[in-house]
């Protein structure tokens, strides 16, 4: 990031397209929109590169640049609930069934296919569900892979609270799996 804000255009270069994938899958899982997820995925790095030198020497990266997509996130979240502008269940199974990691196993069967991808498209319905504060925590932890207190620094919350978070968003799946986890689990 130095060499970013020394105009290092390489450096630039290194830097979205280390973070390009992960910005997307967590623009894409807040705001549960294929079609806005490029354009808010570039707005992160055009305001990364806009501030760069602003971003503290010694601070973590992937910190800095998850902080800028969460709040363009809430961002537009804000300005669609201003608008009405609510997008439909279609696009949002697609692009959730769409961005879950893909747990295909070349030796599977058709029907065991067929129930990994309904399994899969019930998660993205249920995290979908989570109300914006509770699953931007959720996601950050459980499928970014961030520590507690980057998320504490991201969201500019106390560490308390972002366990907090994330623990009801936590209960809040797994209430709403129990039925298909019993399913599952059913001969």
């Amino acid at each position: 990031m130095g060499r970013v804000a020394e105009d290092d255009e390489r450096a630039f270069t290194e830097i979205v397209r280390r973070f390009q994938g992960r910005v997307g899958n967590l623009i894409s899982r807040v705001l549960n929109d294929r079609e806005s997820v490029d354009d808010l995925t570039q707005e992160v790095f055009v305001r990364v590169f806009v501030h760069r030198r602003n971003y503290r020497r010694g601070s973590k990266l992937s910190t800095w640049v998850f902080t800028i997509a969460a709040n363009l996130a809430k961002n537009e979240i804000r300005r669609r609930v201003r608008r009405r502008n609510w997008f439909s269940l279609d696009a949002l199974t697609e692009v959730l069934s769409d961005s879950l990691p893909q747990l295909a196993d070349p030796t599977e069967g058709r029907e065991a296919g067929l129930e990994r991808e309904q399994l899969q498209g019930a998660v993205g319905r249920a995290i979908a569900t989570v109300p914006e504060k509770y699953r931007l925590a959720l996601v950050l932890r459980d499928i970014e892979g961030l520590a507690y207190e980057e998320i504490a620094e991201v969201l500019g919350l106390p560490g308390g609270t972002v366990r907090s978070r994330i623990n009801r968003a936590r209960g809040m799946l797994q209430r709403k799996l129990q039925p298909l986890l019993r399913k599952q689990d059913a001969p």
